[in-house]
């Protein structure tokens, strides 16, 4: 059986896309940032062929080509948690992502299932205190995020402890790009990684 991820996203739509980001470095940029990082995302996830891509768009109804492979479903309304758990409710065993974590790919979406192996559940850490990934077996609590607050540092916490009584395994710990600092170390490490391959031709 191949095993799904959930890619969540907002649909690219100038100032509706990484607002946070946005007030440092301009809608247009935060909004270019976002297509690349997902399209990056996409692509890397359907190259890999070995997992039932689907992408959970925001707002629902709203209109964005799909690569081909893609299946869209629509998150609904509430709350983040909400949003994530009607996702994640669908699929005996999925991971989820968001699109935001530049330097996650098809190789943590591989590591996540592979914990699931021996875990209930597989969080990867964020740097800010939240996370970037959730992946679930079939054995889970009723309630997956209770009153979890979200976009502050204690947002894996408050969601760890819904799996008090669960196994939960955990990947590596990456950074969000939220600041015009993140962006900043973000697109050095572009740069750098461009030119070593430049070098190495």
């Amino acid at each position: 059986m191949t095993d799904t991820v959930i890619v969540f996203a907002r649909v690219p739509r100038l100032g509706t896309v990484k607002r946070r980001l946005a007030r440092d470095i301009g809608d247009r940029a935060a909004l270019r940032f976002h297509v690349a990082t997902l399209t990056a995302l996409l692509r890397g996830l359907l190259a890999a062929r070995r997992f039932n891509v689907v992408l959970a768009m925001t707002p629902d109804g709203a209109r964005f080509r799909l690569p081909p492979g893609v299946r869209r479903i629509s998150q609904g309304r509430g709350d983040l948690g909400a949003r994530m758990a009607r996702a994640l409710r669908r699929y005996r065993r999925a991971v989820l992502i968001g699109c935001d974590i530049p330097e996650a790919g098809a190789a943590d979406i591989r590591a996540a299932f592979q914990a699931l192996g021996a875990a209930d559940a597989v969080f990867g850490p964020a740097e800010d205190g939240g996370y970037w990934l959730i992946g679930l077996g079939p054995r889970r609590p009723g309630d997956l995020f209770g009153a979890s607050r979200w976009s502050t540092e204690h947002a894996l916490a408050d969601t760890l402890r819904q799996f008090a009584h669960h196994r939960v395994a955990f990947i590596r710990r990456l950074a969000d790009v939220d600041t015009a600092a993140a962006y900043a170390r973000f697109s050095r490490s572009r740069t750098s990684r461009a030119a070593d391959r430049g070098g190495a031709r």
